[in-house]
């Protein structure tokens, strides 16, 4: 059974659209509000726009861009949900009255998060009803995928509101940090003011323009940050001694004039400055095509992060699992149930990072798409994540594949898994994929893996576990007609002469 929850969204600008697509995503319901004329088709329009992000990054089950109802007031939407993300503008005069009301309004448990990027969460609290439960909670652009989110309590906000804050974002497959002490800006936001000080003074200065500035970072320390921040990527710097030499060897140069860390003064000369540059980056093209610019290259970061296990690649892969656990329609395997013959355990649209220009899925694509597949077979068995952190995992020795037709973006594809064979080591299965409206046979996989033990470096005997529900399904499938592919060799004939 899909899990459903109702959040509230207050404010619908860029930050409380991004919050919407965010949940939506997961398979939630919005409720939103926002004062300002034509703001609910305005929020609508601009989760269509970001639909795409969204779905590249991966759906839940149960996911809609027209899961949204529009409430004609901040107490009709505090009574119909369970969350609350306020995103109305950086100004105390209009959060405190606007928190006030949701507080009153909502139920005493309701948690109430607000967006600020910098306020003060005791001064938001003040004077809402069961202050306990407001707090903030601290997204950055684009919602939909950046995950870090900053948790903040005022000085009336309980322990138990924060530990709900963060099994909340957590559910939303986001980085909750807790910022410890109360402080203006929180942390990441004082990051990056400091940077965002010295670009305006080195402007200022005429030393750099903002494409010289840009260029400083997104080809050198920018990609660095994505995986490893600034403190570990200095810890690097020092070699094997790490920060202590590293500090040691570069730390003199601290005291040198090389920063300003106090802002110039914004004088009409500098604004402008600032904005005939950037202007000129945009080099013609639209908010909306550099958004979408930035959406892809953001996620090209992330997935290739992901391998790797660092930062928000973590997250990515991470989703990945939460989506196929929410997704898996069949239950994992038990003593004594009926085995499907053959087994129907996948099924997805051709994905847009699947595919070519020619919107066809590529040869690499297709063995992805048979992965997922082996990956529900895993599943089903058994062997999940808590299997792998044992250190026990198949190895996949030998794959034949064979292409049989072209599959477009958004295809539905279907997938079926064949177990040829099993022994206490060893694990033989064919997936063969379809299109899911024809029923046209698309491309076949034949694969032999290994069960391994990673902390051994060796092969090992499948676990109990596992090695039942592969017999008992290798045993249901054995009077399943073999295959036209299986077995299959490449060459081309000799001719004699």
């Amino acid at each position: 059974m899909v899990e459903t929850r109702t959040i509230g969204i207050v404010g619908s600008g860029v930050i409380g659209a991004g919050w919407a697509v965010r949940v939506l995503s997961r398979g939630y319901e919005v409720v939103a509000w926002d004062p300002a004329p034509e703001a609910e088709q305005r929020l609508r329009d601009t989760v269509t726009r970001n639909w795409t992000s969204a779905t590249k990054l991966g759906l839940f089950p149960g996911a809609s861009p027209d899961r949204i109802r529009w409430a004609e007031s901040p107490e009709a939407l505090a009574s119909a949900v369970d969350w609350i993300q306020e995103s109305a503008p950086e100004d105390e005069a209009v959060k405190c009255p606007l928190l006030q009301r949701l507080a009153a309004a909502s139920g005493p448990s309701t948690i109430i998060a607000s967006s600020s990027s910098g306020l003060l969460p005791s001064q938001l609290q003040a004077g809402c009803a069961h202050p306990e439960r407001v707090l903030i909670g601290h997204p950055f652009n684009p919602v939909y995928l950046l995950p870090l989110v900053e948790i903040v309590a005022g000085a009336q906000t309980s322990p138990a509101a924060v530990d709900a804050a963060i099994a909340h974002y957590d559910d939303l497959v986001m980085h909750p940090l807790v910022v410890r002490n109360e402080i203006e800006g929180y942390l990441s936001d004082r990051l990056q003011e400091a940077v965002w000080r010295e670009i305006l003074h080195l402007v200022n200065d005429g030393i750099a323009t903002t494409d010289e500035l840009d260029d400083a970072l997104t080809y050198g320390p920018g990609l660095r940050w994505a995986g490893m921040g600034t403190n570990l990527t200095f810890h690097l710097a020092g070699g094997d001694e790490g920060m202590r030499h590293m500090l040691r060897q570069f730390g003199p140069a601290l005291k040198l004039p090389w920063t300003k860390l106090e802002a110039p003064e914004l004088t009409d000369e500098l604004i402008e400055a600032m904005a005939d540059g950037t202007t000129a980056q945009a080099d013609g093209r639209s908010i909306a095509e550099l958004e979408r610019l930035r959406d892809e290259y953001v996620l090209a970061v992330m997935r290739s992060l992901r391998p790797l296990d660092l930062g928000a690649g973590r997250l990515v892969a991470e989703r990945e699992a939460r989506i196929h656990d929410a997704g898996q329609s069949t239950p994992p395997w038990q003593a004594g149930d009926t085995v499907a013959t053959p087994l129907d355990l996948y099924d997805a649209p051709v994905e847009p990072d699947w595919v070519d220009y020619n919107d066809h899925m590529t040869e690499s694509a297709f063995l992805l798409a048979f992965g997922w597949a082996s990956d529900k077979l895993f599943r089903y068995v058994g062997i999940d994540e808590d299997y792998r952190a044992s250190g026990h995992s198949f190895f996949t020795v030998e794959t034949h594949i064979n292409y049989l037709q072209e599959a477009a973006l958004g295809d539905p594809l279907r997938f079926t898994t064949h177990v040829l064979g099993v022994d206490a080591k060893r694990l033989h299965f064919f997936h063969a994929m379809y299109h899911a409206d024809t029923d046209e046979l698309l491309c076949t996989t034949e694969q032999m893996l290994l069960h391994v033990d990673n902390n051994e470096g060796r092969t090992a005997v499948i676990l109990p576990g596992p090695a039942n529900a592969l017999a008992a399904i290798a045993e249901a499938h054995a009077d399943l007609p073999v295959p036209d592919q299986v077995g299959r060799v490449m060459n081309i004939p000799s001719r004699k002469q």
